[in-house]
Formats: structure tokens, C-alpha cells, sequence
């Protein structure tokens, strides 16, 4: 069969299917399972590399948190979760197999002790450790695993899409599982069912202290039963939570965990204040470790008295796993938006280059790719077989995305910002919006052209307000709500916006996940990360032409031709990124010599010493 034939939707798994070379692997039990050729650690991964095995236990880890909580429920679609829980367990519960930290789209044992998968990828296995127990002492089961796949295909608007090829999950004997899929060919599904968090069945479906039944599908504030490295040992509703460590914990000897997990406690305060929150770190005992996000703080604000006294240390740490794509989502559900051109003229509007020179200290690069800094970028023009998959939809697809490299506008001078906002005026023109009386209107309707930008932060102001001048010289009604988490998150979660700013970040290996970001059907599901409401049946196609390459070199095309449609769809504004991780702490810690380059910073190989802390304390006397 011809790669670069017209196919069907679901013909794309039989493609692959029929194409892909078995792997020497398939049907054999693997331990550590990789999408991109053999972990460095091989089928005996013992410990990572960087970290130190023997590392010392012990001491507290205070953090800073913003916003509130009102639940401890983070697979659910309402309700916003504490920290140290999410989506992927988080502190709380393990899953499957964990993901490395220093290699990418790599995954080591945890609840699972090895998987295999037939050849043409139909199906999973995974047999489970048979020490995995819950923190009540009971084992952790195939029918826990079995209830927590079924609640979260249900009730999780993360992996409905995640799963949406997997039909079943069922028990082979008691410690072995196995997950079927609807479609052959899915070269990811087998390794990603290892992100499965698995939840306590027996807990869930049990009562509390009031005999009333508990309910997954609700938010709660009752300490769930974990299996994980903490527990919640406190809490005040919406402005704390305290971890413990587990001191029995299962897997503490697991490779995954091996010098890491070393602080005794957790310390989560909240702050309704970007400020506060600055003003706290820089007085110590609230936030120790931070990660700077404020070009301006990192250029100038580290010159308080515990940093200059050395109380306080920072660092620049590079990492390889790529960056986000971070942009102001523009919300295609509302009329003012569906029209291509429109969006491509609130691109055009958008300064970076200003903004960066003049309030990000020239230390931020502008974001180009929904899969910045890899190798899965689109660039240039397309060719190969990129171009091969684009033929097929080119009668659906504008003639200049075969001729043209997308280009954002450049604001280096004052003729380009005349320049830039002339073609932004044009495009909107084109789309039937005209300037009558200094306003933007639609030239049937005689309506102003509006944009609300939602945000949950003051600072939101500082980086949206040269946007809005901007827009106004347009002559839109451009403006910006803030408003408290709660209604951000809620309004977020149903789509209540125009404009949004959003990070969407990338594994080095893309696939089923495609689909909440970018799937049709997600645009319509509660909670998903469609923000920009993409309804495209080419997006749709390519996403499934992703999920389903049959090897590297045909998931970058696939990759290519996605990252390529999506940009000429403009349906986001991107912004910009910082190419390397600031992080400063108290200088309170031990941290091994070699940090996982992957993601950067590992804080769980990071440990209180002692010595430190005692000089801290000195330090931080003579700083006040």
C-alpha cells in the first residue's frame, strides 16, 4: 500500500499495521519500555545515573503554591485540585510504570514489574508487582487497575482521548492485565497504558467517617487512600496542605526511587498574590526552592539581602526535552474568530520584539512550532514526505502553505510595525471588518470587533496590555478580565473566553494525546486542552496519521505536517519562550553533581544537609 495514497481515517491503522516492522522485543516480557530504540539503562535499569543512592532522608520542603483548592479529586472535571496532585497522580498515587527523567518517552517499573505487546500492537500485558500494596496494607490489585481504567476513560477529560482505542481492560490471572485496543498499529498505546494512575477500588467505593458512600465522580475534600511516596498528613481548606513521607513506602527501593523522594515532609502555602508570593521567598521559610518565571526578577530583583549574603543561590539549568508552545488561544467557538483571516491578523498585530526588548530584557525567544526546539518542528517548505502527506488535502489547504514558510511578522523597526499593522489591517478587510469612525467594524452588521483577554493574575496586565494598544490602533475593542482561579479555572474548563493565554507542552514522542489537544470530539468535552475549539476534519486525519507512523522517520513527517497546519491556522498567537530553567533556592540542600539533562531539574534527587542548614541559619541572621 502506497504511504501517499488518499486513506480513510481508520484505514491509517491498517496502513500501519500492514508497514511496520516487528520489533525483536514484541511478545517478550520488557521491564523498561522505549518508544525512541533502547534505554541507555537497557532491560536492567537498577538506579538513575545522577542521583545519589544513599542520599539522607529527612527535613521539610516548604513550597509556595497559587491560587486555592477545593478538592483532592484531579481526575474529574470540575473542582480544583491541591497541589501535589494531578492528573498523573502526582504524590499521592503511583502509576503503572513511571516516565524517566533523563530520556524521553522511556518508561521504568512501579506498580508494573514488566509489559509486552503482540507485534501489530493490539493489545497490552502488564503484570504487576506482587509487593504493590495500598498505604492500608492491602495489595494492590488487576481489579484495581481494571476500575481505574474504566473511571478514567469515563470520567477523566485527559484520557478519554488518551485511551480512546484501548476497549478493555481484563484480568488474565491475578497479577497479570491485559488492555485491548480497537486498532492495530498504535506504536505508542502498549508503553502509554504504563501511565495509567491506578486508584484504590475498595477505598473509592467504600464510605467515609459519616457512612456515606464515596463518590470518584465528585470533588472532595476527605485524604484519599494512596500508594504513593507521601500522604496528606494536614491540611486548611484552600490555603494549605502537608505532605508526609511514607515511611513503609512499597516501592522505595524501586530503581525509579532510589535517592530520591528525600524530604520527611512536604509544606504547600497558598498566595492570591504574584508578589506576596516574591516578597515571601525573599524572607525565607515559606518558598525554598523557586522557579523564576519574570524576566524582569531574574534581570534585576535578586539583589535582596539573603542573595547578596549568599543565603540564597541560583542557577541556569539547560534542558533537552524541547519547549512549549505558549500563545494567547484565540476561541474558535465564537463567531469573531472562525475566520482564518481574522486570526491570522491578530497575529500579524501582536509586537514580540518590542515587548522583549522592553520588558523581558532580550532574554526570551520567540516560539515559531507547537513543538519548539526539536526535531519535530516543520520548517522551511515541505518536502520529502512531509510534502507526499500534505498533497493528499491540498485541494483543502491554501496554495501558499506549498509555496510560502510560515513567517511570524518581525518588529524591528518602526516602517515594519507600520508595515506589520497595515497587513493586519488588510487581512481583517478581507474578512469583512472595515474602520468606520476609528472603530473596527463588520461591514454587514455595523458590530465593533471585541476581544476579551482572560486572566487569573495582576501581572497578566504587564504582559497583555502592549497586545491590546495594539489592537486598539485597529480600532478593536480590546480589554482584559482578571479574575480570581476559581472562575479562571471554571471558565477555562467550559471555554468562557475568547482569549486565553495557554502552554501546551510536547513529548519527544507525540501520539495519542493529539487528540485532546487538537481532536474534534474534544472540542466539544469539558476540561479538555482543545482551547481553541479545532474542528478540522485535515487536523483530525493528521493527528491519527501521527498516532499511527509506523517508525521514527514517518512519525516526523506526520509530526511535520501536523505542527505545519496547525501554524497556518493561526488558531493561537504564540508568544515566546525561555530557552533554559531559572531556579534559585535557599541554599539548604544537597544536590548531586549531575542534574537529568532531559527535564533539566530533578528537586525529588535533592535532599536537606544538615551542615547547610545550620550555616543557612547563620546567614539568614546576619541578612535580617
Amino acid at each position: 500500500m502506497r504511504r501517499s495514497a488518499v486513506l480513510p481515517l481508520s484505514m491509517y491503522a491498517v496502513a500501519a499495521a500492514l508497514l511496520f516492522v516487528p520489533s525483536a522485543n514484541a511478545q517478550e516480557w520488557q521491564t523498561t519500555g522505549s518508544l525512541l530504540g533502547e534505554s541507555k539503562y537497557g532491560q536492567n535499569f537498577q538506579r538513575y545515573d545522577y542521583v545519589r543512592p544513599d542520599a539522607p532522608k529527612g527535613g521539610t520542603l516548604n513550597s509556595a503554591a497559587f491560587g486555592t483548592f477545593d478538592s483532592f479529586n484531579p481526575f474529574i472535571a470540575t473542582g480544583t485540585a491541591a497541589a501535589g496532585l494531578n492528573y498523573q497522580g502526582g504524590l499521592l498515587w503511583d502509576t503503572l510504570m513511571a516516565k524517566s527523567t533523563d530520556e524521553g518517552s522511556v518508561s521504568h517499573p512501579l506498580i508494573a514489574e514488566a509489559y509486552k505487546h503482540p507485534a501489530d500492537f493490539s493489545s497490552a500485558t502488564y503484570r504487576l508487582n506482587p509487593n504493590a500494596i495500598w498505604h492500608d496494607g492491602k495489595p494492590i490489585t488487576v481489579e484495581d487497575v481494571i476500575w481505574s481504567f474504566n473511571v478514567m476513560k469515563k470520567e477523566s477529560p485527559n484520557y478519554n482521548q488518551y485511551f480512546a482505542n484501548v476497549t478493555e481492560a481484563v484480568a488474565l490471572s491475578d497479577h497479570e492485565v491485559e488492555f485491548r485496543f480497537d486498532q492495530k498499529g498504535n506504536r505508542e498505546l502498549p508503553l502509554i497504558m504504563g501511565d495509567l494512575v491506578v486508584l484504590p477500588k475498595h477505598w473509592w467505593e467504600g464510605t467515609d467517617t459519616n457512612g456515606k458512600r464515596r463518590d470518584v465522580t465528585r470533588q472532595t475534600l476527605e485524604p484519599p487512600l494512596g500508594s504513593g511516596a507521601y500522604k496528606i498528613e494536614s491540611f486548611k481548606p484552600g490555603s494549605e496542605i502537608i505532605w508526609s513521607r511514607v515511611p513503609d513506602y512499597w516501592a522505595a527501593n524501586l530503581g525509579v526511587n532510589i535517592g530520591r523522594n528525600n524530604f520527611d515532609k512536604q509544606r504547600f502555602v497558598y498566595f492570591q498574590d504574584d508578589n506576596a508570593e516574591w516578597q515571601a521567598f525573599t524572607k525565607g521559610g515559606i518558598e525554598d526552592i523557586r522557579t523564576e518565571n519574570r524576566s524582569a526578577r531574574w534581570a534585576t530583583g535578586y539583589d535582596f539581602p539573603a542573595f547578596k549574603s549568599g543565603a540564597v543561590v541560583r542557577k541556569e539549568f539547560a534542558n533537552t526535552s524541547g519547549e512549549p508552545m505558549q500563545g494567547f488561544v484565540l476561541n474558535t467557538r465564537r463567531p469573531q474568530f472562525q475566520d482564518r483571516r481574522v486570526r491570522k491578523a491578530l497575529t500579524w498585530a501582536f509586537d514580540f520584539e518590542s515587548m522583549n526588548r522592553t520588558l523581558f530584557y532580550s532574554l526570551y525567544k520567540r516560539t515559531d512550532s507547537y513543538f519548539e526546539a526539536q526535531d519535530l518542528a516543520s520548517t522551511g517548505l515541505p518536502q520529502g514526505e512531509e510534502l507526499e502527506i500534505l498533497e493528499q488535502y491540498r485541494d483543502k489547504l491554501p496554495p501558499e502553505w506549498f509555496t510560502e514558510e510560515f513567517k511570524l511578522p518581525v518588529y524591528d523597526t518602526p516602517q515594519a510595525t507600520r508595515d506589520n499593522l497595515r497587513k493586519a489591517f488588510e487581512l481583517f478587510k478581507q474578512a469583512g471588518w472595515v474602520n468606520k469612525g476609528g472603530k473596527l467594524v463588520n461591514e454587514k452588521s455595523g458590530e465593533q470587533f471585541k476581544i476579551e483577554f482572560l486572566g487569573n493574575d495582576p501581572t497578566d496586565e504587564r504582559v497583555t496590555t502592549p497586545f491590546i494598544d495594539n489592537l486598539r490602533r485597529l480600532g478593536i475593542d480590546a480589554s482584559l478580565r482578571i479574575v480570581d482561579t476559581n472562575q479562571y479555572i471554571a471558565r477555562l474548563q467550559t471555554y468562557d473566553y475568547d482569549s486565553v493565554t495557554v502552554v501546551l507542552p510536547q513529548s519527544s514522542s507525540p501520539g495519542n494525546e493529539q487528540r485532546e489537544f487538537w481532536g474534534s470530539k474534544a472540542a466539544d468535552a469539558r476540561g479538555s486542552r482543545n482551547y481553541s475549539g479545532i474542528k478540522d476534519p485535515v487536523v483530525d486525519t493528521l493527528v491519527e496519521r501521527v498516532i499511527f507512523a509506523t517508525n521514527r522517520e514517518d512519525l516526523l513527517a506526520a509530526t511535520h505536517a501536523l505542527d505545519r497546519v496547525l501554524l497556518w491556522n493561526y488558531y493561537l498567537v504564540p508568544q515566546w519562550h525561555n530557552p533554559t530553567i531559572w531556579l534559585a533556592w535557599w541554599d539548604k540542600f544537597g544536590i548531586p553533581e549531575k542534574q537529568p539533562s532531559y527535564i533539566g531539574v530533578d528537586r525529588d534527587s535533592w535532599w536537606i544537609d544538615p551542615a547547610k542548614e545550620s550555616a543557612l541559619a547563620a546567614k539568614y541572621r546576619s541578612s535580617n
